[in-house]
């Protein structure tokens, strides 16, 4: 569930602020059936990983992503292991040795993924019995639903680039038809042109055509291609949002739109390139739909001492206060029937956690809306 922003107040009331952050490290007073008040902890649930290669790294990966779970260790025999370099990355603690999984202070549930018949043995034997063990055919069939999960997030997204692809079919046809007319007629005038400097120039007419033919195959290629899993790598995000720019034109008409940029330089965020450039598009793109009659749209870009922050602005209908805890639901849609697929403003979310990001969104009708995207800064190799 989304809820409103508590940390920018003056947002609240004025053009409501809805965001994606953690949750309150402080209990939430609640009420059951008769009124009694009751208090709902918060306090996460400390996990330990036994085990660093397929299974530990998926694992890592999504319980990351869980605001109420915290991995406070992982270890694995192999140095090597993939899942102790992402943990690395998550800046969660890696542990040298089972021994010092089992005598941490303060777990409450190990996982044990190493796929070794002795070690739930090992660990009925010497696991305090108040810590939680999951180990075995139980730990096995959780690895494979987070694969099947992952699997599943991957499809949606990909289904749902496919589906906005779509809506790029006018602007692709016009973009694509001007330069092979130009390369039609340049071609029918030298079956007859005798003069060798008038053949050259258009032979170089020819090719420039041609490579704006290819740039736009190349850049719809890009975007609507699989993301590889686990393909995290730094990203110059300036360059992303120009060419997040370029594709969005092919999906909406900028008509009357005037596009500001302000970008700071050497903006990097550590991620998937595809997946982020996705994330651009779709919010481009919903901002210019916003703006029906013109308008501003303004894209950003910042370091702030807490990492990266982007903002994609405009000025057009804004979204009713009663629908903000909405928006990023999945299937949820204020667009009309086939307009839309109600999966972006789902999948951005999706995308931005998994690198370990947040989103949010400030809007007020008749003004406009800004959705903001913050990431941790980019370590160093």
């Amino acid at each position: 569930m989304i809820k409103v922003s508590e940390t920018e107040p003056e947002n609240d009331r004025a053009g409501r602020s809805v965001s994606c952050p953690s949750p309150p490290a402080t209990g939430t007073p609640m009420t059951d059936r008769k009124g009694v008040m009751l208090i709902e902890s918060t306090a996460p649930t400390k996990v330990a990983i036994l085990g660093a290669g397929r299974g530990g790294t998926a694992l890592l990966d999504l319980l990351h992503q869980i605001r109420t779970i915290e991995v406070v260790g992982i270890a694995d025999r192999d140095p090597r292991a993939p899942g102790l370099q992402r943990a690395r990355e998550l800046h969660i603690p890696v542990l040298p040795h089972t021994a010092d999984v089992i005598a941490h202070q303060g777990v409450q549930l190990i996982m044990d993924v190493t796929g070794d018949p002795g070690m739930e043995q090992i660990l009925r034997d010497r696991v305090n019995p108040n810590v939680e063990v999951l180990s075995g055919p139980a730990s096995r069939i959780l690895w494979e639903l987070v694969q099947h999960e992952a699997r599943l997030q991957a499809e949606l997204l990909h289904a749902e680039k496919l589906a906005g692809i779509g809506s790029f079919a006018a602007g692709i046809a016009h973009d694509i038809n001007n330069p092979l007319q130009l390369i039609l007629g340049l071609a029918e005038n030298l079956t007859d042109e005798r003069n060798l400097d008038t053949v050259h120039e258009q032979a170089r007419e020819i090719v420039e055509a041609v490579k704006r033919t290819t740039t736009i195959c190349r850049d719809l290629t890009s975007y609507s291609r699989r993301a590889a899993p686990y393909h995290d790598s730094p990203v110059d995000v300036n360059a992303k949002l120009d060419d997040a720019l370029k594709i969005a034109r092919y999906a909406v008409a900028f008509h009357d739109v005037t596009v500001k940029k302000v970008y700071a330089p050497g903006v990097h965020v550590t991620g998937n390139p595809d997946e982020l450039l996705h994330v651009f598009v779709n919010l481009i793109t919903n901002a210019v739909q916003a703006m029906e009659r013109g308008g501003t749209l303004t894209v950003s870009s910042a370091m702030t001492p807490d990492g990266a922050q982007i903002r994609v602005s405009d000025t057009g209908s804004g979204i009713p206060p009663e629908l903000l805890e909405q928006i990023f639901e999945p299937f949820f849609t204020t667009k009309p029937p086939g307009k839309g697929t109600g999966l972006g403003l789902y999948n951005i979310k999706h995308v931005v956690h998994q690198m370990h990001g947040a989103i949010g969104v400030q809007s007020q009708p008749g003004t406009g809306s800004t959705f903001t995207l913050t990431f941790p800064p980019v370590l160093p190799d």
